[in-house]
Parts: structure tokens; sequence; C-alpha cells
């Protein structure tokens, strides 16, 4: 093998190591090489990394070498990475999603009767978001949307399933899921 190849197989296995990091013993092996001459050869990568691909770089850890983001791409990293749900929810939205989450599945018209006002604009704002999505249609006339929470809502929230959702028993055992006491544990998660 000359060069050109070792550098490509480099190149490959740096990329499917990933996060792990390729141990300069296992790049000798799979190359055949000594550890010496396969430092080199990661050492000849990491300059050519380097100085023809800006954004990425190869960067030494102890015994391990990993192919890395060039910190001058952070930032733009970081804002790819935002994901929607670091925007705030409204009070709204955190009681539309409250009552969804403990009456699901359910219709808008359901969701309206339980908060007293309209609710169409918080619930495009929670599927947008995806933490609710439509799951059908009732069979009543006009055959309304029903909607449940998502696997994101779950994510959002850091919760492992709805069983750990606060039971919301009201002094008379009856549940209340448009009680305060969702509102304030959406709100809690949601700042937190």
């Amino acid at each position: 093998m000359n060069e050109e190849e070792h550098q490509h197989i480099l190149q490959g296995l740096l990329y499917v190591c990933g996060d792990e990091g390729l141990s300069i013993q296992d790049a000798a092996r799979v190359l055949d090489l000594s550890e010496e001459e396969t430092v080199q050869q990661l050492n000849n990568l990491k300059e050519w990394v380097q100085s023809h691909l800006g954004g990425l770089q190869v960067k030494q850890f102890g015994s391990k070498y990993q192919l890395v983001t060039n910190e001058a791409v952070a930032p733009y990293i970081e804002k790819l990475a935002e994901v929607p749900h670091k925007a705030k929810l409204s009070q709204a939205a955190l009681e539309t999603l409250a009552i969804i989450a403990y009456n699901q599945p359910i219709t808008r018209i359901e969701i309206d009767d339980i908060r007293g006002v309209k609710s169409e604009k918080a619930v495009q704002t929670l599927v947008n978001k995806a933490l609710i999505k439509e799951a059908g249609r009732t069979q009543a006339p006009g055959r309304p949307i029903i909607y449940k929470t998502t696997e994101r809502f779950l994510e959002y929230f850091n919760i492992a399933s709805m069983e750990d959702l606060p039971d919301l028993q009201g002094s008379s055992g009856e549940e209340e899921p448009s009680g305060e006491e969702a509102d304030l544990f959406f709100e809690e998660l949601d700042n937190g």
C-alpha cells in the first residue's frame, strides 16, 4: 500500500470510529504497519486535513485520534443543534399540552371546552414543535382531529414515559387534568 491509500483508509477509520476515536494500536493492526509508522501516517493525515478541510481536523487524545470539527465552526454547529424546543412555550401552549397529556387522545374542541378558550394557535404551535401529533379522527360529525403527545414530548420534558407524569388527584379523588398542578409541572420542566 502506498501513503495515499493509507491516508484514505485512515480517513474512513476515523470517520467510522467517531467519538470513540481510533487507537494507534488498532490503526497499526489494520494498516499492517508498526506503531511508529502509523503515528507518522496519522500525523501526515492531520496536516493534510488541516490544510485541505478547513471545517475538520484530526486531534490526538492520548493514544487515540479523532476526526473532529474545527473550533471555528463550533458556533454554527451549536446554532444547527439548537432544537425548536429551546424556545420557551407560552402559558397557553403549556396549558394545552397539559390537557392533551392527561386526556389523550383528545380533540381540539374538547381542549377548548376544558380550557374555556380557543386553543387553535396553541395546538398548532405544539404540532409545529412536534410535541403533539394528529392521531386520527373521531367518528363524530365533522370528523374532528384527535391529538396525542409524541416521543418528542417525552424528550422535551426529559420524561421516560407517560407514567412519570405526576398524578393529578383532587381532594375528592377525581382526576383534574386541567389543574394548576399540571400547569406548574410543565412550566417548571419547560424552564429547566
